[in-house]
């Protein structure tokens, strides 16, 4: 059994999907995921709030400084491009063809992620207040 699990037992047997809720891409990034998972596969975890940040500081990720998901399948964390290529695997069908970038070259696809990352909120923008769920979404949101 993963650590994660043991610590975290709400997450047993779950797909999470931890977003910076302040951040207009990784909110998209959710809402994504929602308009293409019909399974409702993914719940999904802010990390302003204290689950969210126990997960960062629980991986040894830097608390308040959200720049990648952390999406966890069976207790397994995935990070960065690895992060999203999990997901798109998940929903599958065509989705699963992009999902091949986790075969990219690891300094590659580093570099790649920490070019968005780094400047997301001038990109994307910055939410004048973080993520709340809409009512009919409350269910698949932990913590």
């Amino acid at each position: 059994m993963s650590d994660v699990l043991t610590k975290f037992p709400d997450l047993r047997g779950r797909k999470v999907i931890v977003f910076d809720g302040d951040c207009v891409l990784c909110s998209g990034f959710m809402h994504f995921v929602v308009k293409h998972d019909p399974d409702q596969q993914f719940d999904f975890i802010v990390a302003q709030t204290p689950l969210g940040e126990a997960l960062y500081v629980h991986y040894g990720l830097k608390s308040q400084d959200y720049d990648t998901n952390l999406v966890i399948i069976d207790g397994q964390l995935y990070q960065e491009l690895d992060a999203l290529a999990a997901v798109l695997r998940e929903i599958g069908g065509f989705w699963r063809v992009p999902a091949v970038m986790r075969y990219l070259p690891g300094p590659l696809k580093s570099w790649v992620y920490n070019r968005i990352a780094r400047n997301r909120y001038a990109i994307f923008g910055r939410r004048e207040t973080c993520y709340l769920p809409t009512p009919d979404l409350q269910a698949r949101f932990l913590g």
